[in-house]
C-alpha cells in the first residue's frame, strides 16, 4: 500500500511539472502578444474572442508588470518546486498555496474579461484551465504526501 501511495505521489509531481510547462508556454505567448506592436488575427475569432484586446487592455499590467509575466514567473516556480524540490516536506503545501493563489488571480481576470472587457482571451482561458488542474492535483498531492509520510 505504501509503495502505491509513493508511486501516485511521484505521478502527481510529474503531472504538475508537465502542466506547469504548458502554462509557461501559454504565458510566454501571451507575454509576446502583450508587447506586440501590431494587431493580428491571432486569436481574433470574433468580437467576443480577441487575445490582443485583452492582452493590451489596462488590466493586462499591474504596477507596470504584465500579468502574463506574472504567469511566467508563477508557472516557472511551480515547475521548479515540482521538479527539483519534490522530496522536501514543505513542497506539497507550498505548491497548493501557489496554485490556489494563481487560480484566485485567474478567476479575477476571468471576471474582468466577462464583465468589464466583455472580450475573452483563449490564452487566458487555457491558463485558467491549466492552473485549475494544477490546483486540484496539488490538493491531492498534499493529501497523499501526508499519507505517504
Amino acid at each position: 500500500m505504501q509503495l502505491a501511495v509513493k508511486k501516485s505521489v511521484r505521478l502527481l509531481y510529474v503531472a504538475i511539472s508537465v502542466l506547469s510547462v504548458a502554462g509557461l508556454i501559454v504565458s510566454v505567448v501571451s507575454l509576446q502578444r502583450h508587447y506586440a506592436h501590431s494587431a493580428t488575427s491571432f486569436c481574433a475569432i470574433a468580437e467576443t474572442f480577441n487575445c490582443d484586446i485583452v492582452n493590451r487592455s489596462e488590466y493586462s499590467s499591474i504596477a507596470g508588470i504584465p500579468v502574463a509575466g506574472l504567469g511566467v514567473a508563477g508557472y516557472g516556480l511551480i515547475f521548479f518546486l515540482s521538479t527539483f524540490r519534490r522530496h522536501r516536506p514543505i513542497t506539497p503545501p507550498l505548491l497548493l498555496l501557489l496554485a490556489a493563489a494563481g487560480l484566485a488571480f485567474a478567476l479575477y481576470l476571468s471576471y474582468v474579461e466577462a464583465y468589464i472587457l466583455t472580450t475573452w482571451c483563449i490564452l487566458c482561458l487555457a491558463s485558467l484551465l491549466t492552473i485549475f488542474t494544477i490546483t486540484v492535483l496539488a490538493f491531492i498531492l498534499k493529501w497523499r504526501a501526508g499519507v505517504a509520510s
